[in-house]
C-alpha cells in the first residue's frame, strides 16, 4: 500500500484569531471598564492612562519601521501626568481647570521632546524624529485627555456611557448596512470594507442611540442625543480610517499583541480617541461641565 503525502493528510492549520481567548479578554475588558465607570471612577482613569501609555508604545514601535524614531519614555511620562493630573484637578478642586492643566500638560510633553531629542541624540534626522513625537502627542495625549474629562462632572459615568453606546451603534449600522446594501466604497485604498451606504446606516444608528442615551440616561433634551449620536458617527469612522492608513503605511496588521485576540490596544481605541473630543464638547456646550 503506497504512503499517504502528509501534505495531503496533515489538516491545513486554521488562520485567523483564537475565538475563545478573544472572547475571554473581551468580556474582561467589558468588566473592568464597567467597574471603573459605574462604581469606582479613579479606577477608570487610572485603566485609561494605562492603555494610552500602552498605545504610545504601540505607535512609537510602528513608526520605527518607517525610520521615526519618537521619545516614548517622555511621552508615556507627560500622556500618564495629563491623564491623571487633569482629572484630580476635578476631584479635588486644585486650582486649575482640568482641560487647562491637561493643554499645560500636552504643551510641557511637546517641549520636553524637543529638549531631550536635542540634548542627547545626533543631530541627523532630529526634523523626521520630532515629527514622530508631535504625530503621537498629538494622536493619544491631546485627543485622550477627553475620555477622563468625560468622567469630571457628576453624571461623567453616564456620558462615557452614551459616547461609547454611540461609538458601538455606528460599528453597528456601517456593518449592518454595508453588508446589505454597500456598493460605493469610501475608501478603496485604505479600507476596501468600507462603504458611503454603511456609513450613512452608522449615522442613523448612532443618531437613534445617541437619542434613547439622551432621553434615558442623561435626562437630556432628546435632540442633543441626536446630535451627539450624528457627530460622533463620522468622528469614530476618520479614526478607524486613520489608524487603518497608518498600519498599512508601515505594513502590519495589528499595532501589537498586546490583548489576545484582539491585536493592539490603538486597535480597539482608534475610534474612541476621535469620537472622545466630539463627545466631550457636544455634552458640556449641551449639559454644563
Amino acid at each position: 500500500m503506497p504512503s499517504q503525502d502528509p501534505a495531503t493528510t496533515t489538516p491545513a492549520p486554521r488562520t485567523g484569531r483564537n475565538l475563545p481567548v478573544a472572547i475571554g479578554v473581551g468580556v474582561a475588558l467589558m468588566a473592568a471598564i464597567a467597574v471603573g465607570v459605574l462604581w469606582v471612577p479613579w479606577f477608570f482613569v487610572a485603566l485609561s492612562a494605562f492603555a494610552l501609555s500602552l498605545g504610545v508604545i504601540e505607535v512609537h514601535h510602528a513608526l520605527q519601521r518607517k525610520g521615526m524614531h519618537a521619545q516614548p519614555r517622555t511621552i508615556v511620562a507627560g500622556t500618564a501626568i495629563s491623564i491623571l493630573g487633569g482629572y484630580a484637578m476635578s476631584e479635588f478642586h486644585l486650582g486649575l481647570a482640568p482641560t487647562t492643566f491637561a493643554m499645560i500638560c500636552v504643551a510641557g510633553t511637546v517641549v520636553a521632546c524637543l529638549v531631550a531629542r536635542l540634548l542627547f541624540q545626533e543631530p541627523e534626522g532630529f526634523i523626521r524624529d520630532i515629527a514622530a513625537s508631535a504625530l503621537i502627542i498629538a494622536w493619544i495625549p491631546l485627543m485622550g485627555i477627553f475620555i477622563p474629562l468625560l468622567m469630571t462632572p457628576d453624571d461623567g459615568g453616564l456620558r462615557i456611557v452614551s459616547v461609547v453606546v454611540c461609538i458601538s451603534a455606528s460599528d453597528t449600522g456601517a456593518y449592518a448596512v454595508g453588508s446589505l446594501i454597500g456598493r460605493h466604497r469610501m475608501a478603496p485604498r485604505i479600507s476596501p470594507s468600507k462603504t458611503w451606504e454603511g456609513f450613512a446606516g452608522s449615522v442613523v444608528v448612532a443618531g437613534i442611540m445617541g437619542t434613547l442615551c439622551a432621553v434615558f440616561l442623561l435626562g437630556a433634551p432628546w435632540w442633543l442625543g441626536l446630535v451627539l449620536g450624528v457627530t460622533i458617527a463620522p468622528a469614530a469612522t476618520l479614526g478607524d480610517l486613520v489608524e487603518s492608513l497608518v498600519k498599512r503605511d508601515v505594513g502590519i496588521k495589528d499595532m501589537s499583541n498586546f490583548l489576545p485576540g484582539h491585536g493592539g490596544l490603538m486597535d480597539r481605541l482608534d475610534s474612541l480617541l476621535f469620537a472622545a473630543p466630539v463627545g466631550w464638547l457636544v455634552l458640556h456646550l449641551g449639559l454644563g461641565g
